[in-house]
């Protein structure tokens, strides 16, 4: 696991599980565990402890590294693995589960062995023989069948003070009155240690702290000064702001009046060309009828004209004028004189059909001018629209700007008639 987490365990090892007290007051609790190994080496294997106490073999001088180092120093580690999986599901006790199944597995070899041999075997060939994770297995499979009541390590628990106590009682005052005092000077000398370390701590921590809180004010002074010219940039901002929306509310006020005057100008330049449409479609329908009129009354004329008996001697059905081979000098001076009135009525007509196209083309003419002039009036409508609202929203812009940049506000509501 990370280092972090590794550490954290470490911690609850030692004081939840109680491995802590095994290293204080002179090992007492470590030896008391000893004895009650010791304790429950007599009752579940006796032979083997009859043969531990013949060779003056205590459980000090193989099992010390088993309670206190939780059988990492010369066991595999796939073997310490299963039993700190179990100390942590159940506790300290577990131990002595474990050390009860090595010594029953070994039961034999330690037997036969002597004192040096037996130590032998505790520190080289036992460790060697789990280095097998089947082995390993079999023997947590036996440690975890093993009944290890907790009444009884309880009441060995017991016997040990109960033993301590006697043997104190029996040892010299003096010697006693001694060791007290010893382990009392021993105390006081480590709380005399850690008060000098608590007081050098305490006037380092003032120190420290005189030196952050001169900090601290000359930050608060920098911090005032800052605050001062943020609030006067602050009213420099909402003055200007205001002078910009006065005359933001000026410039709509005259884009307002522009817009209205183009629109009016706009619906004058629209009834204008409605009734020059009006007056061109007058025209030209004045123009046809009278190019009906014109040609019927030709028609007339024609007909007039081929109905009589001189005439039509002198005209054609298709209008041309016939030239006669002989002819009287009343008949000429009648055929002239009708003649000239027939083309001057048809100079008439042709020279008003011209006035009249004149007409539409002026009309015409008139028309595209008026409509250029409105486009060109859209246009400039459109652009100052488009100015005023680019100069608004960018004088918007800058002051927001502005205000945010000296101190954050609370958004202010719209005015009327803004965009």
């Amino acid at each position: 696991m990370p280092e972090e987490q590794a550490f954290c365990v470490f911690v609850k090892i030692m004081y939840d599980y109680g491995l802590r007290d095994l290293y204080r007051n002179n090992f007492e609790d470590l030896h008391c565990k000893f004895f009650q190994l010791e304790k429950l080496m007599q009752e579940q294997l006796p032979d083997l402890h009859s043969h531990f106490s013949d060779l003056n073999l205590e459980a000090h001088m193989y099992a010390s590294q088993w309670f206190l180092t939780l059988f990492t120093a010369k066991f595999p580690l796939c073997m310490v693995f299963h039993i700190i999986d179990l100390l942590l599901c159940e506790g300290m006790n577990i131990i002595f589960h474990v050390a009860l199944a090595l010594l029953k597995t070994s039961k034999e070899d330690l037997l036969q062995a002597d004192f040096e041999g037996a130590l032998k075997f505790f520190r080289v060939q036992l460790p060697k023989r789990y280095r097998a994770e089947e082995n390993a297995r079999r023997l947590m499979e036996q440690a975890c069948n093993i009944k290890v009541p907790t009444k009884k390590l309880k009441k060995y628990e017991r016997e040990y003070q109960t033993m301590r106590e006697s043997q104190l009682q029996q040892e010299d005052p003096m010697d006693r009155y001694k060791r007290e005092n010893r382990r009392l000077q021993e105390a006081s000398m480590r709380l005399e240690q850690e008060n000098d370390d608590l007081a050098h701590e305490l006037v380092t921590s003032k120190i420290a702290l005189r030196n952050d809180l001169d900090q601290a004010e000359d930050k608060a002074d920098v911090l005032n000064k800052e605050l001062l010219l943020t609030k006067q940039k602050l009213v420099e901002t909402e003055e200007e702001k205001r002078k910009q929306e006065e005359e933001t509310a000026q410039l709509k006020e005259v884009f307002r009046k522009q817009l209205e005057k183009a629109e009016s100008e706009i619906k004058k330049t629209t009834a204008i060309i409605a009734e020059y449409k009006q007056i061109c479609s007058q025209l030209s329908t004045r123009l046809e009828k009278q190019q009906a009129a014109s040609k019927d009354e030709l028609e007339v004329v024609k007909g007039k004209v081929m109905a009589c008996k001189h005439c039509s001697e002198i005209f054609s059905k298709e209008g041309a004028l016939k030239v006669p081979a002989v002819s009287t000098d009343n008949k000429g001076i009648e055929i002239d004189d009708e003649k000239d009135a027939l083309k001057k009525q048809l100079r008439e007509m042709e020279l008003e059909l011209a006035q009249t196209k004149l007409q539409l083309v002026e009309a015409k003419c008139k028309i595209q001018e008026l409509e250029h002039q409105r486009g060109a009036l859209m246009n400039e409508i459109q652009a100052a629209k488009n100015s005023w609202f680019s100069k608004t929203l960018n004088s918007i812009k800058t002051a927001t700007g502005t205000q945010a940049s000296a101190q954050p506000q609370p958004p202010l509501p719209p005015r009327e008639g803004s965009t």
